[in-house]
Formats: structure tokens, C-alpha cells, sequence
């Protein structure tokens, strides 16, 4: 029985092909995007890899997004191939260009990097937000519009502003452990499907009794 929006369907609001689940577009397998995770853009919600910037295969970092994630348009993901050498007098990268110039390092030799990025579970990103490399988005976060992320965000937190800071904590610690525990973004379908008033709800106690 299939229940809500198919996640194996590129557009799943019939009409409305601004909204796009993104897994079922994107190509480069360093790229893993959760079921039910869309992107929104009227002018080309199934080219969200344009966003992933310097994502060079030799780098090999990943970028990886959870389920039930809401990308508004222009969010970018700057990734590893970005960084230069900060350690020396010159940042720029001779070395890519050859001709001679390769001899002073291998390309990776030296250059920052700072692992891979994760979104978690139901974060939510607003328009034009920038998320630099490495950093981990918890389940439950809010990015604001036009933010960049430069720095690791709690779970259930809202954060926004350039660099972005913390705005408000979404729910008490102990409501946000419970979330972390509980997962319901991990429940089979038709489990989600039942307990929907409950998690869009925010009393805790009833979710608890879905489990």
C-alpha cells in the first residue's frame, strides 16, 4: 500500500515541478540523499548537483543529506576541492595547472581538509544558505536564509547569520535526546503515515506511545 508521496518519484506534487526528491536526480555516488529529502526551485529543481561546488572525485569527500529534508532554492554546498594551502606565503594552487608548476606538491599533499558533510534527519534549509566543508548539520536543525555555516550545528537548534550562530535552541535537552532516540524518521512508512498528527505535534509523550 503506498502511503503519502512515492520517494522513488522525481516530482511528487503532480502540477508542481518546483519541488524535487533529489535522490532520484543526482548521479555523482559521493552525493547520498535520504528518501523524501526535496529540493525547491522553479527554474531547475532537478539539477541540484550545480550546488555542490569544487566536489572534485580525487578529494573524495562526500556530501550527505538524511531523510525528510526541506532544501529551499540556492542552498550551496561548498566541498573540500575549495580549500588552498594556508601554510605558505602564496595560496594559490600552482600545482593544478602542470607544466612544471605540478612539482611542487601533489595536489592533495598538504591541503586543508576537513572530512565529509552531513545533514541529518528533518533539517530544514532556508534559501541561499552556504554550508562550508566538513561541517554536520543535526537532525531537527533549522538553517536560516542566507546563512553560512561554518561551524558544526547542534541537533533541534536554529541557527542563522553570516558566520551563522546559534538563535535559539528549538526544545529543552532533554525533549531533544528523546527526539534523537525516538527516530521517526527511521519508522517504516506506513508507521509515519499513522503517527503523523504526533510528530508534527509537540507533545513528546504522545510520540513516545507510537514507539
Amino acid at each position: 500500500m503506498m502511503y503519502g508521496a512515492d520517494p522513488k518519484d522525481k516530482h511528487p506534487m503532480k502540477g508542481f515541478p518546483q519541488i524535487c526528491f533529489i535522490q532520484n536526480t543526482v548521479s555523482n555516488p559521493n552525493i547520498i540523499i535520504g528518501d523524501y529529502t526535496y529540493y525547491d526551485d522553479p527554474e531547475d529543481s532537478e539539477n541540484f548537483e550545480r550546488n555542490v561546488l569544487y566536489h572534485f572525485p580525487f578529494v573524495g569527500d562526500q556530501l550527505v543529506i538524511g531523510k525528510f529534508c526541506a532544501l529551499a532554492r540556492g542552498v550551496t554546498f561548498i566541498m573540500n576541492g575549495a580549500n588552498h594551502k594556508l601554510d605558505g606565503f602564496s595560496t594559490y594552487p600552482f600545482q593544478i595547472f602542470g607544466n612544471g608548476w605540478e612539482t611542487i606538491a601533489p595536489l592533495a599533499d598538504g591541503q586543508p581538509h576537513r572530512g565529509n558533510t552531513i545533514v541529518g534527519n528533518d533539517v530544514w534549509i532556508g534559501y541561499e544558505a552556504v554550508i562550508m566543508p566538513g561541517v554536520t548539520i543535526g537532525d531537527g536543525a533549522i538553517i536560516a536564509a542566507k546563512s553560512v555555516v561554518v561551524r558544526d550545528v547542534p541537533p533541534y537548534t536554529v541557527y542563522g547569520g553570516n558566520p551563522a550562530q546559534c538563535l535559539r535552541q528549538r526544545f529543552e535537552d532533554t525533549v531533544i535526546q528523546a527526539l534523537l532516540d525516538i527516530a521517526w524518521w527511521d519508522w517504516e512508512i506506513g508507521k509515519i503515515t499513522r503517527h503523523l498528527d504526533k510528530i508534527v505535534s509537540a507533545d513528546l509523550e504522545a510520540l513516545r506511545d507510537c514507539e
